[in-house]
Formats: structure tokens, C-alpha cells, sequence
């Protein structure tokens, strides 16, 4: 019986660092490696890389043990993205494991696993469970190869070519380097196509940066960067390099679920797969020819996206709303195939959206304000526990409750619970809560006509649903 925190979650697995170390880290690994058995897969190799937690270098040992102990190899890539090592691993046909907490704080960490042909779904989680075993301590020898410096290069040549020669030339890019694995990767990257590259912020340690959370103190410094070094833009990403972060030369953050707008719009998508969570004026864009709506989560828009392809979709796109973005088909760009890859990408959704404003004549910040969206805007409520998170959006399935509860706000006129609760008010307000997949957190979207009632009704939501889950 489970009596720890740990539990798989939006993308992955995640818990304390103190319970994920050691034995329960060998014990998930090993019922990964076992399951994939039970799958029919003839496995000689398991791949690993890491984030930057003080406790992840001991996890993927732990992981490297629990190969050792069935007589696989582990293959260390070292400091890398999430995408990069994913996309390292397939190459060779191999199933890989991620250690990261991605956001979350440094208390925590957790697991991803791909396998060979790319990331698990919420079915492999279950067949996962379904073989957890104890675990006999010990040391085991864990022989491991060292292929970062591979791993490294591979991810940067899938992107070498995504934009012309020299597109971003005359742009200056400040590289927000915190403790992102992309921090370096991003620099290459970006360089290569003709920008000038300034580095700031870089951390010796472990830094929990959500980019979604904008008011974090985290980002305090970096409209001031703007000004100082003449930027045109900041960009970076999360822990493990697969959720997008840019900020205009307005000293303004573009949203997620923009990058993703902008990227799959670059890339002439046809189809879009993209959670409820995303801005819901997309389709009033008209430029795809289907878009799909899913849960929040990457296995969620990966299902999605495989129906897609599965009935004929050639370009198919999925992004969460955090921007973290997906390739589902291998496309053409400036002569250069990029094979697909789904599972989530910072540096796709950056490159493309970049693309899209050079090839356009157009500032980031002039494209953005073109688009037809609504202002969108997200909070969260930290240190909720579960069951309050729970009893919340019980209470607001019932009509009254949920009339009362949003009866200054206006009245509801629709509501949808595909992935917690969203409520479209008579005020042209929508309100959406649900619980995090990966913390304790309870987390407020919303959606208004202009930026100062998104801004009012985020805090009005955030208070709101604080004074009910602290009863």
C-alpha cells in the first residue's frame, strides 16, 4: 500500500526528494524496466539524464542501480533537457528515464519515463503501479556509459536549421539562465541563428521557477535587464528545459498557450491539440483546420494528437498552456527534416515564435498584440492540500452553491468540468480552478476583454476560493 507522497501527476512522477531516493527510486525504475518486459520489449540499454536538484544526481544513480540490477546498461546524458534526452533515446531505440521536479520546489523531485518510441501514457503509469515490487537494499554496481556531451549535440542540430540563416541577426536576447539545463543549450541555440546572446541571472543552485507564475519574485529583475542591456527580448525555461519562458521588448510575458498559438501557426499546422486550460479565442484565430481540446497533461494532448495523426492530420501540433510544445508529424524546414517528438519542447515554441515575428517584419510584441485573443491570466493558491482542493470543486458542482459562490462576480451562464471547473459568467468573465497534478497547489485560470479585468478577477477568484479551502 502507498503510504508516501509520491504519485504520478500531470507529466510524471513526483513526491519528496527524501521518499524518491534510494530504494523507491530503484523500485519505480525497476517496474518500469519490468513492465516494458511484460510488453514484449527487448531492452540492453536505459538512458538517464538530470536537473539541477542537489538530489537528483543521487536519483539517477538510484536509477542506474535498478538497471544494473536486471543486467542493463545505464547511459548517462548527463545535465540535459527533458526533449533532448527523449529525442538522444529514441535515436538509439531505447527507453529513457528524466529525473526532475520540472517547477515544483527543490523539496521535491520526481521521474519522467519515455520509452523507446516516446513518452508513456497514462495506461504505461498503470501498468507501471501494477509492477512495483519491494526492493532489497544494497549496493549494485551500476556501469554507466557518459554520452552528454551527444545528447547536447543532437538537440541543437534538430534546431540548427528551423529558422533561415542569420534570421535573428541584430537582435540582442537576454538568456534568463537560473537553474534551467537549457540555460547553455539556449545560447547555442539562438547565437547560431544571428542573435547576440546576453547571459544573466545564472544560479549555483537549485531555483524553483514556474513559468506560468509571472508575479513570482523570481522574475522581479528582469524588465529591469530590458532597459540596462538594451534587449529585445528575455527568454528561458523551466528546470528541465520543456516549458517556455519569453518576456517582449515591452517588459511583457507572453503566455504559454501564445507561444503555442504562434508556433503551430509558423509551422502551418493543421491540427492543434491543446488542454481546456488554453486560451480560449484560438479557434476564433481560424487558422488551423481542427482544434482538439484535452485534460491538462502531456499524455492527455500526446493521445490527442496520436488520434489526430491516426486520421490524417500531416501537421499536427499540441501545446499546453504552459507553452511546452509537441511535433507530431516530421516536417520540412528551409530544407531540413525535424522528426516529430511529443513530448514538451521550450526551445520549439521560442525558435518559431521568433521566426514568425523576423519573417513577418514584425516585433514580437506588435505580432502578439495582432492576434485576436482574449487577456488570459493564471494564479494558484500554494500549500492546498488535496482534499481541500477536492472538497472545493465538490461544493461547486451543486448550482446554488456554485451561484452563491460567484454571485457578486455575475451569474453563470455555462459551465464545463472536463479537467476541474470552468464557469463562464454574464459579466464575459470565465473562471477555471483546479487542482495541481504535481503539488499541493490549487490553481485560478481566467479570461476577460481587457487586461485590467483579468487582473481584477484573478485576485477576486484566488481570494475567493482561499476563504473556502481554508474552512
Amino acid at each position: 500500500m502507498q503510504n508516501n507522497s509520491l504519485k504520478f501527476g500531470t507529466s510524471g512522477l513526483r513526491g519528496l526528494s527524501l521518499e524518491l531516493k534510494g530504494g523507491e527510486a530503484r523500485r519505480y525504475a525497476l517496474a518500469f524496466l519490468r513492465y516494458l518486459g511484460e510488453q514484449g520489449s527487448s531492452v540492453s540499454e536505459l538512458y538517464l539524464a538530470r536537473d539541477f536538484r542537489d538530489s537528483s544526481s543521487e536519483i539517477l544513480r538510484d536509477c542506474a542501480a535498478a538497471a544494473a540490477i536486471v543486467g542493463i546498461r545505464a547511459v548517462d546524458c548527463g545535465a540535459v533537457p527533458t526533449p533532448a534526452l527523449a529525442l538522444h533515446a529514441m535515436a538509439a531505440g531505447a527507453p529513457s528515464i528524466m529525473v526532475t521536479g520540472s517547477h515544483i520546489p527543490e523539496d521535491r523531485n520526481g521521474l519522467k519515463f519515455y520509452l523507446s518510441s516516446g513518452e508513456i501514457s497514462k495506461a504505461d503509469e498503470d501498468g507501471i503501479l501494477r509492477q512495483l515490487r519491494p526492493v532489497e537494499a544494497g549496493d549494485y554496481a551500476a556501469p554507466v556509459r557518459v554520452e552528454e556531451a551527444e545528447a547536447r549535440e543532437r538537440y541543437v542540430a534538430r534546431y540548427a536549421r528551423l529558422l533561415a540563416p542569420e534570421l535573428l541577426k541584430g537582435l540582442r536576447v537576454g538568456i534568463f539562465e537560473h537553474s534551467t539545463v537549457a540555460r547553455d543549450i539556449l545560447g547555442d541555440i539562438f547565437r547560431h541563428c544571428g542573435a547576440e546572446i546576453v547571459p544573466h541571472g545564472r544560479a549555483e543552485r537549485f531555483v524553483a521557477v514556474d513559468t506560468e507564475a509571472f508575479s513570482d519574485v523570481v522574475f522581479q529583475p528582469l524588465a529591469g535587464w530590458l532597459e540596462a542591456y538594451r534587449l529585445d527580448a528575455i527568454v528561458s525555461a523551466d528546470g528541465d528545459g520543456d516549458r517556455p519562458l519569453l518576456m517582449d521588448s515591452q517588459g511583457r510575458f507572453v503566455r504559454g498557450d501564445v507561444l503555442g498559438l504562434l508556433t503551430a501557426a509558423f509551422l502551418g499546422a493543421d491540427t492543434v491539440v491543446t488542454p481546456v486550460t488554453s486560451n480560449t479565442a484560438i479557434e476564433a484565430t481560424e487558422y488551423f483546420g481542427q482544434t482538439m481540446r484535452t485534460r491538462v497533461g502531456s499524455p492527455f494532448v500526446i493521445e490527442g494528437m496520436q488520434a489526430a495523426v491516426a486520421t490524417g492530420s500531416r501537421r499536427t501540433v499540441g501545446f499546453e498552456a504552459n507553452g511546452g510544445t509537441l511535433l507530431g508529424n516530421s516536417i520540412v524546414m528551409n530544407g531540413m527534416t525535424i522528426e516529430a517528438l511529443m513530448t514538451r519542447d521550450a526551445v520549439l515554441p521560442l525558435l518559431a515564435s521568433f521566426g514568425a515575428a523576423a519573417s513577418r517584419g514584425m516585433s514580437l510584441s506588435e505580432l502578439v498584440a495582432s492576434l485576436p485573443l482574449r487577456t488570459a491570466l493564471s494564479g494558484r493558491l500554494a500549500d492546498v492540500p488535496a482534499q481541500a482542493s477536492t472538497r472545493l470543486l465538490t461544493s461547486l458542482r451543486d448550482d446554488s452553491y456554485a451561484a452563491t459562490f460567484f454571485a457578486e462576480q455575475g451569474n453563470i451562464i455555462r459551465r464545463a468540468d472536463i479537467d476541474g471547473l470552468q464557469f463562464w459568467l454574464d459579466n464575459d468573465i470565465l473562471y477555471h480552478f483546479r487542482p495541481s497534478g504535481n503539488a499541493p497547489e490549487l490553481r485560478c485560470y481566467v479570461e476577460a476583454r481587457t487586461g485590467r479585468e483579468a487582473e481584477a478577477a484573478l485576485a477576486w477568484g484566488l481570494a475567493a476560493a482561499a476563504k473556502e479551502v481554508a474552512v
